[in-house]
């Protein structure tokens, strides 16, 4: 007799996650590891969030609120999409979650039945698929290459979309590539979408906030207002606040939808953390003119991480609109072997290889659904980075 269900057993568990736990562990048994893996910004939390956190403890704000979130949390989402995105929500059309991952888990729990498709492109979010997966529903992946700077054409999204069909997900700035979809772009889609009314957008905007030089950021709802029954915008406090462990999520959705995600929530967390919400409150309600500053120091990041890694043979790096990542292609570094006679077959064993011999943390390409690649997370320091990409410069010249 198994002690688990079936739909336990059609997932994995999150690379990234797991890459991120076996470098700590090394670092507990004494191994000089750096940890590339996680998307996790080194910057603090915003003072006005702590401090509005400290004050919550101390007014006594820490019993149950409504499953779906606070009124005020609410409202100051709600001006949170007016602001930035020019989308009005109402206060039942919003719904507030254990971090970004518990609310789009949340709305495809509530959605998908077997049988159902669900459109990603690839590279993906390693979560994606396998939440997908839980819910039984079924996986359309669209490979979306560097030649094509890892973005999906309308050609690609009509051709992908069957009766069956009931989400496309969507992520811009993406995770792991950091590609973003300039107007236009999105233009395209749009138009795709609306010859498909059975179609749901799920609209991972958690990136939002971190793009670079002169690039826009647009997101669907706020181009289609006319699709803003089927659109779920999904954001958070982790990335642009730099409030990971906090776990505040947020989306703006139809009523419906809204409803049985709060349905859901009241038989699962009851609440998201009373304390951290209202630090999230104050973090889109305070100043918000810390963002650019950071932003600028992400944009020399990534663009001293290129230059390292462009220097390396047989790796070819995409530049990165937005997020915190590259994505470099290491088809050139496949089939060479390793000091110590072994053989690099998969953007895997390269990982492994950089972990063992080098002590970096990356995480392999297949785990986000488009290989030979692997992901580096430029949310830490230079100093560290430059160490880093030294280390994967030398990992990388000593390859026969």
């Amino acid at each position: 007799m198994s002690l688990t269900s079936k739909a336990i057993g059609r997932i994995a568990p999150s690379a990234t996650v797991g890459v991120n736990t076996r470098a700590t562990e090394l670092k507990a048994e004494g191994r000089d590891v750096i940890g590339l893996a996680a998307g996790e910004p080194d910057f603090p939390v915003p003072e006005h969030a702590q401090e509005a956190a400290i004050q919550a403890v101390r007014d006594g704000k820490w019993k149950y609120t409504a499953p779906d979130g606070t009124p005020e949390l609410k409202d100051a989402v709600a001006a949170k999409f007016r602001r930035d995105n020019g989308i009005d929500y109402a206060r039942d059309e919003i719904t507030v979650n254990v971090g970004g991952k518990h609310t789009i888990f949340n709305a495809l729990m509530v959605t998908l039945d077997e049988g159902d498709e669900v459109v990603i492109p690839a590279p993906y979010w390693v979560s994606y698929p396998d939440i997908v997966r839980f819910c039984g529903a079924a996986p359309v992946i669209v490979p979306c290459p560097a030649s094509a700077g890892f973005k999906m054409t309308p050609e690609q999204l009509d051709a992908a979309i069957t009766p069956k069909t009931k989400w496309l997900i969507f992520n811009s700035p993406s995770n792991p590539t950091g590609a973003a979809y300039a107007k236009a772009e999105l233009e395209g889609l749009i138009e795709v979408l609306r010859r498909q009314p059975h179609v749901m957008v799920l609209a991972d905007d958690i990136y939002e906030h971190i793009v670079y030089e002169d690039f826009v950021f647009h997101t669907l709802a706020e181009l289609a207002p006319d699709l803003k029954d089927r659109i779920l915008t999904v954001n958070g406090a982790s990335k642009a606040y730099s409030m990971t462990g906090w776990r505040i999520g947020f989306a703006g959705g139809p009523k419906a939808l809204i409803k049985a995600i709060g349905k859901l929530q009241s038989q699962s967390t009851t609440n998201p953390c009373a304390i951290a919400q209202e630090a999230a409150r104050a973090a889109l309600e305070g100043p918000q003119d810390f963002l650019p500053e950071r932003v600028e120091a992400f944009r020399k990041r990534r663009d001293l991480v290129l230059s390292m890694l462009d220097e390396i043979e047989g790796l070819t790096c995409v530049k990165p609109d937005g997020a915190f990542y590259v994505y470099p292609e290491c088809s050139g570094l496949i089939g060479k072997t390793t000091p110590d006679g072994k053989k690099i077959e998969t953007d895997e064993d390269l990982a492994t290889y950089l972990l063992e011999s080098e002590g970096v943390a990356v995480v392999h390409g297949a785990a986000f659904g488009l290989s030979p690649a692997f992901r580096i997370s430029y949310a830490t320091s230079q100093d560290v980075l430059i160490d880093a990409c030294t280390r994967i410069q030398k990992a990388c010249a000593a390859l026969n």
